[in-house]
């Protein structure tokens, strides 16, 4: 689908959550929706379907910044936390245990997203080796291609780098029959696909390019579904061009961005994929209220969003089926 033919994003409602930044929101086969937010909380939403039955639940506090999640089929959660690594939490408990904190030698500071394949293997990313969290805009700008993609094979307590040289790496998610893993680029606007088996395992290419925004997390709800990216912002012209300027002036570029105010703008979309690499969905809106929508899920009949930004996530009509 081009971007000319997008269809309209409609909001429903907004349910405010007690916290700030629900930066990524997934969903359990009950419709619940988790999601972390800046004070470290892990948070349940139930109820999506009702607004008066809508409750909000506290399941655990990393001490961290949680970010991207990913459900396991054991009633635990895996968690990248900014701050602490890649963390696993038992949701019936709250116990909050550290799985990996270091790769090679290197402290872990800007765990993204984390996906567990069906044989225990998890894959998770570092959006940037230079810049934290709070400083994420200097990446973005300085384009430094410093993300990367790590593995950690079943029973292992040591992660290996699989693919380095990312521009922010982000979001995660399998294909339907893990042949391979899609993995979000922000900074490069583009979803690349790394090869797990076959004739290509260990390749990575192009998956779809050109995006209409920048890609932040991304989700499936099984195998069947298609892979919903969410697009934190539209494609920054004066970006593009400072991209192509030399590593001095983006350098100069960058300190004086992690120091300047940011406002995002009121244009939001998220996309839908296939396994092919085909857009199947592409919804968006201009002058939306809800802005910076970091991550989308769909539970209890609703399009959820998440966003660094917010103070609660939107719930927005899906898309007619195809």
């Amino acid at each position: 689908m081009s971007v000319e033919r997008a269809q309209m994003l409609v909001p429903r409602r907004y349910v405010a959550i007690g916290g700030h930044g629900p930066e990524d929101v997934v969903a359990d086969s009950r419709g619940r929706v988790l999601t972390g937010v800046e004070d470290g909380r892990i948070l349940r939403l139930d109820g999506l379907a009702d607004p008066a039955t809508t409750r909000v639940e506290v399941l655990a506090e990393t001490g961290g910044r949680p970010l991207g999640l990913e459900l396991l089929a054991d009633d635990t959660l895996l968690v990248c936390d900014a701050e602490l690594g890649l963390l696993r939490v038992d949701l019936n408990t709250g116990v909050v245990r550290i799985l990996a904190d270091s790769v090679a030698g290197e402290r872990l500071r800007f765990c993204s997203n984390t996906v567990a394949l069906s044989d225990g293997t998890v894959y998770f990313t570092v959006s940037s080796r230079r810049y934290p969290l709070d400083q994420w805009i200097g990446d973005l700008v300085e384009h430094t291609g410093t993300g990367r993609l790590l593995r950690l094979a079943p029973g292992s307590e040591t992660p290996e780098v699989v693919l380095d040289g990312l521009q922010f790496a982000n979001g995660l998610a399998p294909s339907g029959d893990e042949s391979f893993l899609v993995v979000a680029e922000t900074g490069a606007y583009r979803l690349t696909r790394h090869w797990l088996t076959g004739p290509d395992a260990g390749r990575s290419e192009p998956f779809v390019e050109h995006l209409p925004g920048m890609p932040d997390n991304i989700w499936r709800a099984g195998p069947d579904g298609p892979i919903w990216v969410s697009l934190a912002g539209p494609r920054v012209p004066p970006l593009d061009l400072l991209h192509r300027a030399g590593p001095a002036a983006r350098r100069t570029a960058a300190r004086l961005a992690v120091h300047a105010p940011f406002r995002p703008t009121g244009t939001i979309g998220v996309l839908a994929v296939d396994d092919h690499g085909e857009i199947v969905h592409h919804l968006t809106r201009r002058h939306s209220g809800f802005r910076m929508v970091t991550s989308v899920c769909e539970a209890a009949g609703h399009l959820v969003l998440g966003s660094l930004w917010e103070r609660g996530v939107a719930l927005c009509e899906p898309p007619a089926p195809k």
